[in-house]
């Protein structure tokens, strides 16, 4: 007997409960441009009151006692939770006091949401603060999403070898909704509680109390928005991005291991796990790698080299997107290693992107296990990970994911180019969405520049990689296929 059709009853009820809040997130701004007597808070009054009314009514009109969210549903919800806020959040930029088009509105409020960091605006120094403001919420509240549903839903989807992570006692067969929730007030709670210390970690830099709250909200989310033109760039003087790269590394280690240290009191549970441990190391070298290539090439003293590698390669990594530099300017050898930090990402169930650390090491499990059976053709190499036995299905998932991923950024660069954009342009703009990084390589969406020059064609096409990216792609290609929908 085939599936019935999902009752997407809850599904619009969550959504309609998340739409709400995000409404209410709206009023934050039009405060804040009120009383600096700017004319953005019109804007933020009028798009706070539709987007909250437009959700209450819809949790209104498809609430359930006691919702029940099972495989099917998560998988609707998490894709149109991400379409629907992308949508709702664009709408302030359409207003007073920016007036940007339905694309560009759009485009800057996608690549908040997904914390991709990309942006088409300029004159960010002289901007109202509230649509400043505005930017560092969408991305502070992304970064929650993307955990939450990294840890409750895609473990329980079999995404991309995401069943590693399945929480204790759970499976696809039980109710998600309550899970979610209690997974996301833990969660909301060390995430605040980090953000209050990078903000602090600012103020104490010498950083304006504003600047400090936006940057603290979106260094946690390793989203990239800046309230400066210059980035992270115009506030190296006292040391802020010391700061950052400290806090752009805690938003990309697993959320479930802060879980355990508040929890349990297992403060070693960090130095326990298998994918914390390798993203140090990995970080560590490739940061290395970089400061050695500048200072034998002669561009920069040891320490200066060192400290600028060390934040741009962080920020690359975790797909902050932050600069203090244009680091396209060290040279061939930099680009390069640059264009492939797009594609590392940190640790799961954290607020980083890409393919995530586990996802090499599963990788590297299997080729260790292939080689040495190779020429054994009856030895047993059993696969692990974290000690643990690794299942043929997580190998499976892995590498299907990272062929569908690579092909993705392939099709999107293709599409690209054939929009126009030179093959600089094309290559890392399609990698730096589908990896949710922001900028990208070359003089038009480099580090020293936006996407507000391409056609609107490519930001289509890119903002829809985004959020295809921030969906794991797998999560966003099911819902095409025949056999979900069928009766």
């Amino acid at each position: 007997m085939q599936n019935s059709m999902p009752d997407l009853r809850p599904v619009f009820f969550v959504i309609g409960l998340m739409t709400a809040a995000l409404g209410m997130a709206m009023f934050a701004p039009m405060l804040v441009d009120f009383f600096d007597e700017g004319r953005s808070w019109r804007g933020f009054g009028v798009a706070g009151l539709f987007t909250t009314v437009f959700g209450a009514v819809m949790a209104t009109a498809t609430y359930t006692p006691k919702p029940n969210l099972r495989a099917r549903g998560a998988f609707v919800l998490t894709v149109f939770a991400w379409i629907v806020l992308s949508l709702m959040a664009s709408i302030p930029f359409m207003l007073e006091p920016m007036k940007l088009s339905f694309t560009d509105a759009l485009f800057e409020a996608t690549s908040g949401i997904t914390t991709t960091g990309a942006t088409v605006l300029t004159g960010l120094d002289d901007m109202p603060r509230g649509v400043l403001l505005w930017r560092a919420i969408l991305q502070w509240i992304g970064g929650i999403g993307i955990i939450v549903t990294a840890m409750a839903i895609l473990p329980m989807l079999n995404v991309g070898g995401m069943q590693l992570f399945r929480l204790e006692s759970s499976d696809v067969g039980e109710k998600i909704l309550p899970k979610a929730a209690g997974l996301a007030a833990g969660i909301s709670g060390i995430y605040l509680l980090l953000t209050v210390l990078c903000m602090i970690g600012y103020l104490l830099t010498g950083m304006g109390g504003f600047d400090a709250v936006a940057h603290a909200m979106t260094t946690v989310a390793t989203g990239g928005y800046s309230t400066s033109d210059a980035s992270m760039g115009g506030f190296v003087d006292n040391g802020a991005d010391i700061v950052c790269i400290i806090f752009m590394m805690a938003g990309a280690m697993p959320f479930g291991v802060y879980l355990i240290m508040a929890t349990r009191g297992n403060f070693k549970a960090p130095f326990q796990d298998s994918q914390v441990r390798a993203f140090i190391v990995v970080m560590a070298a490739l940061i290395t790698v970089v400061a050695v290539s500048l200072y034998v090439s002669g561009q920069m003293s040891w320490l200066r080299g060192l400290r600028l590698s060390a934040f741009n390669t962080v920020s690359i990594v975790t797909g902050t997107g932050y600069a203090t530099t244009d680091y396209q300017m060290w040279g061939p050898f930099a680009m390069g290693a640059f264009f492939g930090f797009m594609f590392i990402g940190g640790c799961a169930g954290s607020t980083a992107c890409s393919l995530k650390i586990f996802r090499y090491q599963v990788a590297f499990e299997a080729m260790r296990a292939y080689l040495f059976k190779m020429p054994r053709r009856n030895a047993v190499a059993p696969l692990r990970y974290a000690g643990k036995p690794l299942p043929d299905s997580v190998v499976y998932s892995v590498m299907s994911y990272f062929f569908v991923f690579f092909m993705t950024i392939i099709i999107v660069a293709i599409l690209l180019a054939l929009i126009g954009l030179d093959p600089v342009t094309a290559w890392s703009g399609a990698g730096s969405a589908v990896a949710n990084v922001g900028p990208g390589l070359g003089d038009i969406i480099g580090p020293a520049g936006n996407y507000q020059a391409l056609p609107a064609t490519a930001k289509w096409v890119l903002l829809i990689a985004m959020i295809i990216g921030r969906l794991e792609i797998i999560t966003a290609l099911v819902m095409f296929t025949p056999a979900f929908w069928r009766a």
